[in-house]
Formats: structure tokens, C-alpha cells, sequence
């Protein structure tokens, strides 16, 4: 039998080149790597750049300052202060007039053309100024009232002052009307007040997010309260009491394909059985979080799981060996050596369901509510669909806002998955 002898200088250099090339395709791996997330944190900067330029003016509005004199017997004429009183006083006639005082309208055309310039909340406006401070009856004050909208896009550019009269949205009198407060230091650009203080609006100068978002909070309170305890406890039946067989191994592939369900699936459920079945209301914040608890429940599931089964052996044998029972062993050391990845599912659970709009549209949270709910019981609606509805107005202005409110829902789903993190660095164990 022969052999054949390598010899060792040339069995070195073949070693040598194996090493180079393996080492090639490393750094080449890595290098793509790279790449895909070079890309990636690429494509976020875009897009949330793209979201923060488009968004950000949608904070702001345009403002007109006018000298009001709080002539107590024509805005409160009962002298109460009750809702009726301030009602059937003269808000909204002691504005324009203090308008009128700087423009000069001429004309029955112009006054009724200057009258739209201001938006249609400033009597609301007014008398919420004297609700809260009585002690300007008497005085004449500056108030700062938003513009219409029209008078907004104009001042922002978007309608052109060369654009031909009868393809504009304003006249050329309300131009000069806009003209003469910009000349008179009137008209200011400012933080709107608006945006996180006003609720739903056919008017999107007077359009906010405060009630989309009390809403968002009462249904995700509701969602967290049958998901957070239902998921762990069925994460624990299912890791460390019920036994290995079929049923058990059915109700594991139903959780799993729950996971993948899409989530207008879940919202017909909810229409079926909560609304049709038991005859609740529709678009209150209990049927919208019972429905985000349903679709949350796999998620939440499927990570405490994960979590129980983290939890090493020797713990559980530990405990045994000192004589703990197996509910001692559950309660006292797997549950909270699990839970930093249990609240951490949970938290990107909820995180999930605040983003949802499929679900919600389909119970009826699309409703048109002014309100703010201060129950689960009170008709609401939640901050996607609100972004929904205003992406759907014609109007110029509500663009911006549909912009101002997902950065804000951004903002919401960044800060609850920043928590996440935190609570699962602050809580985990190394062993």
C-alpha cells in the first residue's frame, strides 16, 4: 500500500489558505450583515423623518389677538355662570365686534366674510376664559383665537395669493382683511392648544386628540385587566401543572394559530358575541378592550411561557428539596424569577393593541364622539381610529393634524416598549 507523503511546508500553506478563506467568508458575512442594518436604520430615519417634518406643524396653528371687553351682562346674562346663562349671551357677537374694531369691515358682504375668519369655537372659548376667571368681567383683555382654517393653509402657503379669486377658498377681501392684522402685529404662529386639549371637530383648527386619548387609556386598562391575569395563569397551567398529552398539545397549536389570526377577525368576534349576543353598546371602551384582550391573550401566552420555561431547573429542585409543595414552588420562585418576561410580553402586547384599528372599526369605535369619556361605560373612540377619520377630511389642515397625532401615537407605542426594556433589565436575574 503506498502512501502518499504531503509534505509539511506545503500541508502548512493549504492549513493557512483554509484559515484565509474562512475567515473571507466571515468578514463578508459580517459585511452584509452590516449592510441589511445599515438599510434598516436607514429606512427609519426616512420614515421617521418624513413622519416628523409632515407632523411637527401640526402642533402649531395660527392665532389672532384681539381686545375683548368682558361686558359680564352680555356673555353671562343671568349672572350665574351656569352653561344656560353663558349660552344665550353674546360670546360670539363681542368677538367679532372687537374684529371689526381693527379691519373695518364695509358692507353687509364683507362684515359676513369677516366673521368666518375666526374659528367657530371662539364662543366657546370665551366663555371657558370666564369659567376659569371670573375676575376679567369688567376689563378689556387680549385673547389669543385661532384662525380658520382657510385663513391657516393661506398664511402657510398652501393657497396662493396669485391663484385667480374664483379658484381660491378665500376672497381677495378677506385677504386684505389678513393683510392689515399681519400689518398690525395681530396674527402669531404658536404652539396650539388645540391639538392636546380639543376633542373630535368637524372644524380641524378646533381638533385635538384629548378625548381619542382617554379613550386609548380606558380601553388599554380594560385589555390589561382580563389579559394580563388570564395569560399568565394559562401560561402557568400549561408549563407547570397540566400534564403532556393530546388535549393539552391542541390547546398549545390553537394558542399558536391564535397568534397568526388577523386582527378584524377578533372584531367580528367582539360584534358577534359582546354586541350581538349580549346586547352591549357600541364604541365604549369595555367592548373595545374586551376585543384587544382577546387578540392580546396568545401574545401574552406565548411569552410567559417562554418566561416559565427560562426559570433553570435547579430552582425548582431547590425549593423541593427544602420541602416547598408544588404550589410553594410556582407562587414563590418560578412566578417571580418569570415575570420580567411576562411584564415585558405583556407591555409589547398592549403596545400591539394600541396600535390596533381593524378591531375597533368593526364594534363601532368609529363614531364622531366631542366628549372625553370618564367611564369604560361612555360611548369614546382610541387614537388610531381618530388618526383614521381625520386622514379620511378633505380639509388641508387636518393633514397636518393626522401627522401631529402619529407622532404622538409613535411617541405612546415607543415610551410603553422603552418601559418594557427597562422593567426587564431592572427585574432579571443572572444566575
Amino acid at each position: 500500500m503506498n502512501n502518499k507523503l504531503i509534505n509539511p511546508t506545503r500541508a502548512s500553506e493549504i492549513v493557512r489558505n483554509s484559515i484565509a478563506k474562512r475567515r473571507a467568508k466571515d468578514n463578508r458575512l459580517k459585511l452584509y450583515g452590516r449592510i441589511a442594518i445599515g438599510f434598516a436604520v436607514c429606512f427609519l430615519i426616512f420614515l421617521f423623518s418624513s413622519i416628523f417634518i409632515k407632523g411637527y406643524p401640526g402642533f402649531f396653528q395660527y392665532y389672532v389677538t384681539l381686545d375683548i371687553n368682558f361686558d359680564r351682562e352680555r356673555i353671562d346674562p343671568q349672572g350665574d355662570l351656569s352653561d344656560n346663562s353663558l349660552f344665550n349671551g353674546e360670546a360670539s357677537k363681542i368677538v367679532n365686534e372687537a374684529l371689526f374694531t381693527i379691519i373695518d369691515p364695509k358692507g353687509r358682504k364683507a362684515k359676513k366674510q369677516a366673521k368666518k375668519m375666526v374659528s367657530s369655537g371662539k364662543d366657546v372659548r370665551l366663555t371657558n376664559l370666564v369659567k376659569s376667571n371670573p375676575n376679567l368681567f369688567g376689563t378689556i383683555s387680549s385673547v389669543k383665537f385661532a384662525l380658520d382654517d382657510d385663513i391657516d393653509s393661506f398664511l402657510r402657503g398652501y393657497i396662493k395669493r396669485e391663484t385667480p379669486e374664483s379658484e381660491r377658498r378665500i376672497s381677495d377681501q378677506i385677504i386684505k382683511f389678513v393683510d392689515k392684522l399681519d400689518k398690525e402685529g395681530r396674527i402669531s404662529y404658536e404652539f396650539s392648544d388645540y391639538i392636546l386639549n380639543g376633542s373630535a371637530s368637524g372644524n380641524p383648527e378646533m381638533a385635538g386628540i384629548k378625548g381619542a386619548f382617554f379613550g386609548s387609556i380606558l380601553t388599554l386598562s380594560v385589555c390589561l385587566l382580563i389579559a394580563f391575569p388570564l395569560g399568565v395563569a394559562t401560561a402557568v397551567y400549561l408549563e407547570e401543572v397540566a400534564k403532556k398529552n393530546k388535549i393539552t398539545e391542541l390547546i398549545e397549536v390553537n394558542i399558536n394559530n391564535l397568534a397568526a389570526v388577523p386582527s378584524v377577525v377578533f372584531g367580528i368576534m367582539g360584534l358577534a358575541i359582546f354586541i350581538s349576543i349580549f346586547g352591549m353598546p357600541r364604541s365604549i371602551p369595555l367592548v373595545g378592550g374586551m376585543v384587544l384582550a382577546l387578540m392580546t391573550l396568545p401574545t401574552i401566552i406565548i411569552s410567559s411561557r417562554a418566561a416559565i420555561r427560562a426559570v433553570p431547573p435547579s430552582v425548582r429542585d431547590a425549593a423541593y428539596g427544602i420541602g416547598a409543595s408544588k404550589l410553594q414552588v410556582i407562587f414563590h420562585h418560578v412566578i417571580p424569577l418569570a415575570m420580567p418576561g411576562m411584564l415585558t410580553g405583556t407591555i409589547i402586547g398592549m403596545a400591539q393593541a394600541l396600535g390596533e384599528t381593524a378591531p375597533l372599526l368593526m364594534i363601532g369605535m368609529v363614531a364622531f364622539i366631542v366628549d372625553v369619556p370618564n367611564s369604560v361605560m361612555d360611548p369614546g373612540t382610541v387614537l388610531p381610529v381618530q388618526i383614521f377619520m381625520w386622514a379620511d377630511f378633505a380639509e388641508r389642515m387636518f393633514i397636518q393634524k393626522t401627522s401631529a397625532a402619529i407622532i404622538i401615537l409613535l411617541g405612546f407605542l415607543i415610551s410603553m416598549n422603552a418601559f418594557a426594556i427597562y422593567l426587564r433589565k431592572k427585574l432579571e436575574r443572572r444566575w
